[in-house]
């Protein structure tokens, strides 16, 4: 990432919307770019994948049940008009001889999040993760987020929250584990 080049075309931007960058806003081209390289955009140098195989355990498949993880704090950027969207994940997966360290789980998730990136990928991103990395029998990200391109800006619909629910594995297909899943989402709502 070319920090200089990012923080010259803000400044750009700003003048062409009639703002110098003098006052207020002189740095504003650095702080920008920084922000978008060390936080907004921190996922897109990190291999999720590898950070959930770093952070998974051994286990036996015995005693091994359904596992949820709720109320993930998420923010990512819509690459449409790039405004945050921030809310929350719900992740839920059938184990089978591996397991994710919880906070492994919520490292994924602003991994994929932190990204120029849709809301319907980061989910889809998550259960496949843990379907083909994690071994997961089945798996479930639902996303409850609120856009500020749908807030701010357009339609101007305050308190809108979109959720999307993306599933893999036996999660995929009615099954018993399906439906064990579907319960616990519905027990979440």
């Amino acid at each position: 990432m070319d920090r200089e080049a990012a923080a010259r075309a803000i400044e750009d931007f700003l003048r062409a919307l009639g703002h110098e960058p003098a006052g207020e806003l002189l740095g504003t081209g650095e702080r920008v770019a920084d922000a978008w390289a060390d936080d907004l955009l921190e996922g897109e140098s990190i291999d999720a994948a590898a950070v959930l195989r770093e952070g998974t355990l051994d286990v036996s498949a015995a005693g091994t049940g359904l596992v949820v993880v709720r109320e993930l704090a998420v923010t990512t950027v819509c690459p449409h008009h790039l405004m945050p969207g921030h809310g929350s994940a719900l992740v839920a997966y059938l184990p089978d001889r591996r397991i994710a360290g919880i906070g492994t789980i919520a490292h994924v998730v602003d991994v994929l999040a932190r990204r120029l990136t849709l809301q319907e990928r980061i989910g889809a991103q998550v259960a496949e993760l843990l379907v083909s990395e994690l071994g997961a029998r089945g798996a479930l990200c639902k996303l409850s987020l609120t856009h500020t391109c749908l807030i701010a800006r357009g339609e101007r619909k305050a308190g809108t929250i979109v959720d999307t629910i993306a599933v893999a594995g036996t999660f995929a297909e009615p099954s018993a584990d399906r439906d064990l899943a579907f319960a616990a989402l519905a027990r979440g709502a």
